[in-house]
């Protein structure tokens, strides 16, 4: 049997570190504050400007203006009263983001952002961004012309969401040696039953069709429960979780009509 699909690419779950909150109050409540901010900083940004520029580029802005207004508004939640009063038990970190950034851009209009291109702080460039996160999900030409700003805010939050778990899944296979397998299943983690052709995977993969259904059985279960720790690291109570990803599937299926 070829050794790359005889094994799992699933582990035991990947604890991280830190999570989407702690890491927001880890920054509010460091002492020295700086290096803290950066962590929380470069991962917010890292993993949640594609849904903030898309918004705020549906609310008219330019190109260069909403590139500016993105890298305003994540050095501003990073400062003031902001991480201070960021409270898990409000709620969900999709639902606080998205408020605060529409209470960002009213100041915005009335002219009251104090500062341009992230002020003092020396940021990430966009170039760098674009570059580290590229979409990888394919959302149709009429639903990023057409959405509203929050509908298309939650489509691209439901974007990098998934497209989170997707990368886990292929660091996984990838640290296994198994990233062949990966490439070869990936596109059927979500597919219907006739939508699948084991008997093609088997002739790709150099394996009987009964291993390349028990794979893509595993792969598929690795995947949800990766989807469904993405999804946990949002919400405050583990009770949201279900129904936040009962949203975010809602949004992804708009993001197809």
């Amino acid at each position: 049997m070829n050794a790359e699909v005889g094994g799992e690419c699933a582990r035991e779950p990947r604890q991280f570190a830190t999570t989407r909150w702690s890491l927001i109050l880890s920054a509010a409540n460091s002492e020295s504050g700086e290096q803290d901010a950066r962590t929380a900083l470069d991962e917010l940004c890292r993993t949640y400007w594609r849904p903030v520029f898309s918004f705020v580029c549906r609310r008219g802005y330019s190109m260069q203006d909403a590139q500016d207004l993105t890298q305003d508004f994540f050095v501003k939640i990073l400062e003031g009263n902001w991480l201070q009063h960021a409270d898990p038990n409000r709620g969900r970190f999709r639902s606080l983001l998205l408020k605060s950034l529409e209470n960002f851009l009213i100041n915005v209009a009335e002219g009251t952002r104090s500062r341009k291109r992230g002020g003092d702080v020396q940021f990430v460039s966009w170039d760098d961004w674009m570059a580290e996160a590229p979409s990888q999900l394919s959302i149709s030409p009429h639903a990023l012309e057409s959405l509203p700003a929050e509908r298309l805010f939650d489509l691209r939050w439901a974007v990098t969401v998934v497209e989170e778990a997707l990368r886990r899944l292929r660091e996984e296979c990838e640290g296994k040696g198994r990233l062949r397998l990966f490439h070869a299943l990936s596109p059927y983690l979500t597919a219907e039953r006739d939508e699948v052709s084991y008997s093609s995977l088997s002739t790709m993969l150099g394996v009987a069709e009964t291993a390349v259904r028990k794979q893509l059985h595993k792969m598929r279960q690795r995947y949800r429960w990766l989807l469904r720790d993405e999804v946990a690291h949002t919400v405050a109570d583990p009770a949201e979780v279900e129904d936040e990803i009962r949203h975010l599937c809602a949004a992804l299926a708009a993001g197809t009509e």
